[in-house]
């Protein structure tokens, strides 16, 4: 979805929030097939990736996924488990308190990061395996969001999540 004309209502709406959020789990791809590592800290390339993950190598818009806190608690009822641990859900970063869906085709800041937010993070077929038969649809909504990395450094549990004016 394009961002409507600056000086729209919509365009202002759209522009605030409640509240920045706040890194809450960190993981790493390495390879494709295997689990993610949890780490507590990483460093991040502009342009490029996650130190350690397998996009690392300059994926371009998908140079980092994240995902809502919120939404782990839905993926779970909706695919019929108690609880989901992020680790299966293969995204990079749990990130809670801010809306991550409002931060697509905008940039916003996670600790020393900045990133912009370029799409959707739909859920694969793995998906199936990971939660079983329906975690495909269970996560579909909840999928998180992709970002491209402007500017690299340190990443850390812990770390703000805010939008950046434009």
């Amino acid at each position: 979805m394009a961002l409507p004309s600056p000086d729209s209502e919509l365009f202002r709406l759209m522009s605030r929030f409640p509240r920045g959020g706040r890194v809450e789990w960190i993981g790493l791809r390495p390879a494709r097939d295997v689990p993610m590592r949890e780490v507590a800290s990483v460093q991040a390339s502009a342009g490029g990736g996650l130190a350690g993950d397998r996009y690392a190598g300059g994926s371009g818009k998908r140079g980092i996924t994240l995902i809502q806190a919120e939404h782990l608690p839905a993926i779970a009822a909706l695919s019929g488990h108690a609880a989901v641990p992020p680790a299966l859900l293969r995204r990079n970063l749990v990130v809670s308190g801010i809306p991550l869906a409002a931060l697509r085709d905008r940039r916003f800041r996670v600790g020393e990061l900045l990133l912009e937010g370029t799409d959707s993070c739909d859920p694969c077929s793995r998906m199936e395996t990971a939660l079983g038969a329906g975690g495909y649809n269970a996560m579909r909504g909840h999928g998180g969001l992709c970002a491209r990395i402007l500017e690299g450094g340190t990443l850390r549990i812990g770390d703000a999540v805010h939008w950046v004016e434009a």
